[in-house]
């Protein structure tokens, strides 16, 4: 009886923690109402057309937008541009990619062919790093635009959270694009980041290990960082985009609180 009352007590105490943590703030900021998180939907036509209005795929417009929210002088269109930068930057990567070879010292034979014996390569190539410094500009703009009029409060809070993984990943896949002339400037600029990370608490010779891919800067780390910018980054950027687009129309439009 005692063993009995004890896993009882336990089990209750679990449930109450757990029933409290899923109507915590953290929680219910970050799965919707409806969702399997939170109770999903009975069986009904209603419902069943709410899970189909929740895709991410089906709402991309909201039914209705506020009036003030739509004004340029609001929002600047600062998310639109950000967006449109990165669709820039990856058909113009994809042309470079046909002329760019990952490998020492034929990335940096590669960069000057690109200015002197390919069609428009040095006007692509500006396009794709002068839209990559502009990206970096607009996405920092509009955090700062969303901070300033207290569009991160709830039930937005979990799409700030979004939007500031979404600029580190911004400024990531800037630098490791800056590594790939693997030039002078690109080797020293990997030597400083590489030695920053060194300098991490604990982990600091793992982290450098990581991003050197060795012990010493070489081959394999143009290598390593090519793969970052051209698959990894733009891949968890484009996942975290998908989030951030559908958050901004179930949360109720681009408007924060006035």
């Amino acid at each position: 009886m005692a063993d009995g009352n004890g896993n009882g007590g336990l089990t209750g105490l679990l449930n109450d923690l757990s029933e409290q943590f899923r109507s915590s703030q953290v929680w219910t900021s970050i799965f919707r109402p409806g969702s399997p998180f939170r109770g999903g939907y009975s069986d009904s036509p209603r419902n069943r057309s709410y899970v189909v209005m929740n895709n991410v795929m089906y709402h991309l417009h909201p039914v209705k937008v506020k009036r003030h929210g739509v004004r340029l002088s609001y929002t600047l269109c600062l998310g639109g541009l950000s967006f449109f930068l990165f669709v820039v930057l990856t058909i113009t990567g994809i042309f470079l990619m046909f002329y760019y070879r990952p490998t020492s010292p034929q990335a940096y034979l590669d960069i000057q062919a690109l200015a002197t014996d390919v069609a428009f390569g040095q006007f692509v190539r500006n396009m794709h790093r002068w839209g990559a410094h502009l990206m970096v500009l607009t996405v920092f703009l509009h955090m700062t635009r969303v901070f300033y009029h207290g569009a991160y409060k709830p039930p937005r809070e979990f799409n700030w959270v979004v939007g500031v993984i979404l600029l580190l990943l911004t400024l990531l896949l800037s630098f490791s694009g800056y590594l790939l002339p693997w030039d002078q400037l690109a080797l020293w600029a990997f030597t400083v980041g590489s030695t920053m990370g060194s300098y991490a608490p604990v982990f600091g010779d793992s982290v450098s290990f990581a991003l050197i891919g060795g012990v010493q800067i070489s081959a394999d780390t143009l290598l390593r960082w090519y793969v970052l910018h051209v698959l990894f980054l733009p891949f968890i950027i484009v996942l975290f985009m998908s989030v951030h687009f559908w958050r901004v129309r179930k949360d109720g439009g681009v408007s924060g609180p006035l």
